[in-house]
């Protein structure tokens, strides 16, 4: 929740390349106050069967930058080895091109930031959204 002088982040994923949420998905929060101040970990959380991280750390105040980190290599080996066992023919052996996607953006104390990933195992698209 944001305060007066504190921002507040939210996040989900979209799987695009099936038109679900992506269960299971950790993500890592880290803030810094300035550009040139060094990154404070601020903790993480995995997103449920929504897609969504409910219980992602505050941001302390004087938080001026916020980074994502999404590590989604296990989430697509996971859907691959399903995949395997559902349609042992249509095997894909490739490794994952994305093993993690890391969103670093600005933020601006009293403001709530809601950032979804929009991901597919070739690409991935962000966007403030509301």
């Amino acid at each position: 929740m944001s305060t007066s002088t504190t921002a507040s982040v939210s996040t989900h994923i979209l799987d695009t390349s099936v038109g679900r949420p992506a269960e299971g998905v950790a993500v890592r929060l880290a803030a810094r106050s300035g550009r040139e101040a060094d990154w404070q970990a601020l903790g993480g959380s995995a997103t449920d069967a929504d897609g969504r991280c409910k219980d992602l750390p505050a941001l302390p105040e004087g938080t001026t930058h916020v980074r994502l980190d999404f590590a989604v290599e296990t989430y697509f080996e996971k859907k691959q080895a399903d995949a395997q066992q559902d349609a042992p023919a249509n095997r894909d052996s490739g490794a994952v091109f994305f093993p993690e996607v890391a969103i670093t953006f600005a933020v601006k104390p009293g403001e709530h930031y809601h950032v979804p990933l929009l991901l597919n195992p070739f690409g991935y698209s962000v966007y403030r959204g509301s």
